[in-house]
């Protein structure tokens, strides 16, 4: 569907692509991944024709549409919620407005021509398509006429993406589509996207989102494009394979070439020789080189200083009471955070998370009740927005120095550059950096006065895959108290050993990490079901049965079962044989990379390349079986 071919792309001198090449085909699910700076955006830019490449050409198969949702900042005019997500075209939402199908009639009287128009895009079923995404990313019946512009950049961005969820375009681009949701409405996308009719080509810093989503990573290092199948866990198996093998392959190859040239050198002067030597040159032009993996990536390195031990109690809150003018969010609220507690606030937008977080860490005032601190305790807040703890004019250094606590304009440059702040960087002024790099300041500034008591509402947003390693192992070593919020369920895996849902100004406490939360709340569920069979009540959905009935829907249910229990035994048999033939390849790989480590392999030109040709048809095959493996488990996966 879109083919993109030899593309080459530098500014400044730097080169972000080198005669990069990807195809991307209908039903593609692929996930772009890089450091921040390593071209993402830019790449997306080309596809959509907003930025020429130095060299190369791309390719869109004719009559394919794409759809495109930016970071941030997508524009709004005057239509409402609603009208956004149903921009199918500007003569739809003209048409609908006639006809009052988004809300009350206005714009003139309608005509034929309306209805006409009004039914070939959809009409009704596109109006329903289009409230049930806005329900699923967290809007509520009552914003659905209000007018988008009214709405904070994170909702506006989440009314833009239901409008392509809605238009279903051949090729989905999504630039870091989770930044601007919470858990809920992340879940509810991801479940989405899993059946998508078309291509998705996404960049996300989230990497379970990526698992649940894509079936090949696309990294973007060190100006190459390099493909890969599975989804990230799989990714970073096959990319530090590829690496050991390719690193082994070009220092045998620089041996290869070492030892050719000393040769040279020494037998070139000599009339006897110098033929030969020349032979030895030519032998080393004519070799096809292979370039040095590109390994180096940066990551941030630091660590929370082991704060002061705060007493056992760390914030009690009574009887606590908020609202935002008629909106209520808390009525008698009580909550105690226990010292080395980590604890994650889950729940549905607008149930009161970042308001909870604001008030435990005395950013926010509250109306009523009380706020207690413990013995010695020191908050240290984390802001969502980034924007609203740093000054946008001072410069990094200066935003640094800026602190209640006393440091050393060499102190902060060290601190700095453990958060990838080097040299220059920290004279740029804090207005012009990137999110990513707003995030880092912000967590850097943080360390400047360790707290003890941690506060953090949506840490990983902006931060690449690297950045996100480099905070989860911060805080694992981290000795004080957390609360935080997050929609990255690998940060939340990683970390909360505590688990607040919020909803509808309740909180309810489960004593486990996340998992244990998931399995809590599917045993509920369970139970409920259960309880109202047991009572003779039929579950939600269902009718009374009588005893034949009965009967035959058990007759039937166990046929079912051995239906699908042969079909998963076959389908687990062809993941078996496929997993051999796997592993036989990956066994072989190692074999020809031990022969290429070898010099006497090189002894004989013909057995290395004969070697090498056999290395690509194995990484080729490798590479179909492992797209056949994959497609077979998301078979067996799909078995009820």
């Amino acid at each position: 569907m879109l083919s993109i071919k030899s593309i080459s792309k530098a500014f400044a001198g730097r080169t972000l692509f080198a005669n990069a090449s990807l195809q991307i085909n209908r039903r593609d699910r692929i996930g772009v991944v890089g450091r921040n700076g390593s071209g993402k955006s830019t790449l997306f830019s080309i596809i959509l024709n907003e930025m020429t490449p130095d060299s190369g050409e791309i390719a869109l198969e004719r009559g394919s549409k794409v759809g495109f949702l930016p970071q941030e900042n997508a524009p709004t005019g005057d239509e409402s919620v609603i009208e956004l997500a149903c921009s199918f075209s500007p003569a739809f939402i003209a048409a609908a407005r006639r006809l009052g199908a988004l809300g009350q009639a206005h714009d003139g009287e309608p005509t034929d021509g309306d209805y006409e128009v009004f039914e070939a895009a959809g009409g009704g079923g596109l109006i329903a398509k289009a409230r049930q995404i806005l329900g699923g990313l967290g809007f509520k019946e009552s914003d659905f006429d209000r007018l988008a512009k009214e709405l904070s950049g994170g909702w506006i961005m989440r009314a833009h993406l239901a409008r392509l969820l809605v238009q279903e375009p051949d090729l989905l681009m999504l630039d870091e589509p989770t930044n601007h949701l919470d858990l809920h409405s992340l879940i509810w996308l991801q479940g989405y996207l899993q059946n998508y009719p078309g291509a998705i080509l996404l960049i996300s810093h989230d990497r379970e989102f990526l698992n649940q989503i894509v079936g090949h990573i696309v990294e973007l290092e060190g100006g190459r494009v390099t493909r890969y199948t599975g989804d990230y866990e799989r990714f970073l198996v096959q990319r530090e394979a590829n690496e050991v093998q390719l690193m082994a392959a070009y220092e045998n190859q620089q041996k290869e070439i070492e030892r050719l040239m000393r040769f040279v050198d020494r037998f070139r002067a000599k009339n006897t020789k110098a033929t030969q030597a020349q032979s030895k040159l030519k032998q080393i032009e004519r070799m096809e080189k292979i370039e040095a993996p590109y390994v180096s990536r940066k990551k941030m390195n630091f660590s929370f200083p082991q704060p002061a031990r705060s007493g056992q109690r760390v914030i009690a809150l009574r009887g606590l009471a908020k609202s935002y003018g008629e909106l209520q969010v808390y009525r008698s609220l009580d909550l105690e955070v226990e010292r080395q507690q980590r604890t994650v606030l889950v729940g549905p937008n607008g149930a009161g998370k970042s308001t909870l977080l604001k008030i435990l860490a005395g950013v926010l005032d509250h109306d009523d009740g009380e706020r207690e601190l413990g013995h010695n305790v020191q908050p240290g807040y984390f802001a969502q927005h980034r924007a609203e703890t740093l000054d946008l004019n001072r410069t990094v250094l200066e935003e640094m120095l800026d602190s209640r606590a006393s440091v050393t304009e060499e102190s902060a440059r060290t601190l700095l550059g453990g958060f990838l702040f080097s040299e220059d960087d920290v004279f740029k002024k804090v207005g012009v950096l990137s999110g990513g790099e707003k995030s880092r300041l912000a967590l850097a500034k943080l360390l400047l006065n360790p707290p003890n008591f941690l506060l953090l509402d949506e840490p990983t947003t902006h931060l690449d895959m690297g950045s996100i390693d480099t905070v989860i192992e911060a805080l694992s070593q981290f000795k004080g108290t957390l609360v935080f919020i997050s929609h990255d369920v690998h940060f939340i895996r990683k970390i909360a050993s505590h688990v607040i849902h919020v909803e509808q100004g309740q909180l309810r406490h489960y004593p486990g990490p996340y998992d244990y939360y998931l399995d809590k709340t599917g045993q509920q569920s369970s139970r409920a079901t259960q309880t109202s069979l047991a009572n003779g009540t039929p579950a939600k959905g269902g009718s009374p049965t009588s005893r034949e009935d009965a009967k035959a829907r058990k007759r039937r249910e166990a046929e079912a079962r051995q239906a699908l229990s042969k079909k998963r035994k076959s389908t687990q048999g062809i993941i078996n044989k496929l997993e051999a033939k796997i592993a036989a390849l990956e066994e072989r790989q190692g074999e020809i990379t031990s022969l290429l480590e070898l010099p006497e392999t090189y002894a004989n030109g013909g057995q290395a390349q004969q070697l090498n040709r056999e290395l690509m048809q194995i990484n080729d095959d490798h590479e179909r079986y492992s797209d056949e493996w994959s497609s077979a488990v998301d078979e067996l996966n799909a078995i009820v």
